[in-house]
């Protein structure tokens, strides 16, 4: 399989074995990603060593995470165009405030902290890794600050968003073969990163979901406005996966374009000039019955002049949702919100090795759909294959490794997908469980292997 290991091949914590436990405890959790780390690790002697690794003070998640972030930029290299997806999510450690070091998420009653990642994506949906994360605890208080709209942007927690597109737009510059696009949602919705996003060709891109519909243009009209006078360019159809209180349905959307020049809001510690961006509304036609209806409206610096390079931005904005099944595999998989780890500092380093191993598993889940007759033995070792093999099909394993396609229907077969025509592809929750059992059924076999070679 994809060695987990091989991210951290870079890794350089000032100490050899360091860089090596680090290698050690990433296989360890990635074998066993539902597990606590005792129940992960084999035995007393391996979990001490994790929770020493944890608390060393060289090990933080910047250097934990600097040679995945290498290994992903080296992977979208291989993209004439990356999709840069940025999202916040709150962890939850509410019920574990023995953890020194966190604060209260929307309420002064929950604790906790939040992790802000940019994923890349390829347009197919292929997630090549992480490029950056910023995590960001609040302090008791201080809810509700945010809104001042005199204070600073330098000073608000939204302030993340802009400096993300910037660490993006930075690694456009160096990536000459490779076209970036940064994707927010509406909390991206900042006039000040429209601003701080320039349009020479060896920038990124952007593509931000709308919060504030009302924005004032530089002739006097409201962007509402605008939008409302310009014709319908063309229709999209596309399947709405499930989500939480809503399930999976075709949806229907008609989309209307058009170019404007915002007008520049009051800063008060600076003037920001106008910016010309194109404004992409897509709405839902006939939304079933006791639904509400699915409408984005999008802005961005790209000049969208055709019905295909609007179906084609649109579809980027689609694969939005590739970070919030990032986030499910992490809490739900990984469980990381199950942590226990006394301090802030011990925590992060554990959260950026379950980063790594949730990628993988999005990864593997979406790899099988875009190259689903690359040969299995791309991705799994000889071993691992043969032993899913052997289990699953209860035969003895061919000389020639099967498609990939195959082989993950196997590995998703182990963890409850039960692969019937109408079953689609499997999901991460099937592949990721289906992961966990491979090394145990690898053992057996170089187990039975080593008594039948005794035995004759």
């Amino acid at each position: 399989m994809i060695a987990l290991a091989s991210e951290l091949q870079d890794i350089s914590l000032g100490d050899k074995r360091l860089n090596h436990r680090a290698q050690q405890v990433l296989e360890t959790l990635g074998a066993k990603p539902t597990q606590s780390i005792p129940g992960a690790c084999n035995g007393w002697y391996e979990t001490r060593a994790a929770y020493r690794f944890f608390d060393h003070p060289t090990v933080t998640a910047e250097q934990i995470l600097a040679p995945h972030f290498a290994c992903t930029e080296e992977r979208l290299r291989e993209h004439p165009r990356v999709l840069c997806i940025q999202d916040t999510s709150e962890l939850d450690y509410t019920t574990k405030k023995g953890i020194v070091g966190l604060g209260p998420l929307n309420f002064e009653s929950r604790y906790g902290m939040y992790i802000h990642p940019t994923l890349a994506v390829t347009p197919e949906r292929l997630a090549l890794g992480l490029l950056d994360l910023h995590t960001f605890v609040r302090e008791p208080g201080s809810l509700g600050q945010d809104k001042d709209s005199r204070r600073p942007l330098e000073e608000k927690e939204s302030v993340r968003w802009v400096d993300g597109y910037a660490r993006v737009n930075a690694l456009a510059e160096e990536l000459s073969d490779t076209r970036l696009t940064y994707v927010a949602d509406r909390e991206g919705d900042i006039y000040d990163l429209f601003v701080e996003a320039p349009i020479p060709e060896n920038s990124a891109d952007w593509l931000v979901r709308v919060q504030h519909r009302d924005r004032c243009l530089a002739d006097g009209r409201k962007l509402n406005e605008a939008l409302d006078a310009a014709p319908v360019l063309t229709e999209i159809t596309f399947e709405r996966p499930a989500t939480k209180g809503a399930k999976a349905r075709q949806v229907t959307q008609e989309i209307k374009v058009v170019r404007v020049t915002l007008k520049a809001p009051w800063r008060p510690d600076r003037t920001l000039p106008d910016v010309t961006v194109t404004a992409l509304l897509a709405t839902e036609v006939n939304p079933p019955a006791g639904e509400e209806p699915l409408n984005w409206l999008l802005l961005t610096n790209l000049a969208v002049q055709s019905a295909q390079e609007a179906i084609e931005t649109l579809s980027w904005y689609l694969c939005r949702w590739q970070v919030e099944i990032f986030f499910r595999i992490l809490k739900s998989g990984c469980r990381i919100e199950e942590l226990q780890l006394e301090t802030r500092e011990r925590l992060e380093p554990a959260l950026a090795l379950y980063m790594i191993i949730a990628w993988r598993v999005l990864y593997l889940t979406m790899l099988g759909r875009e190259c689903p007759e690359l040969p299995c033995d791309a991705v799994f070792a000889e071993e691992e294959w043969k032993a899913v093999y052997l289990v699953t099909q209860k035969q003895a394993p061919p000389e020639q490794p099967p498609s990939l396609d195959t082989m993950v229907r196997m590995v998703a077969s182990l963890g409850g997908f039960l692969n019937r025509k109408s079953d689609g592809f499997p999901g991460p929750k099937t592949l990721w469980i289906g992961l966990q059992r491979i090394p145990d059924f690898v053992m057996a076999l170089e187990a039975y292997r080593s008594v039948r070679d005794s035995y004759g």
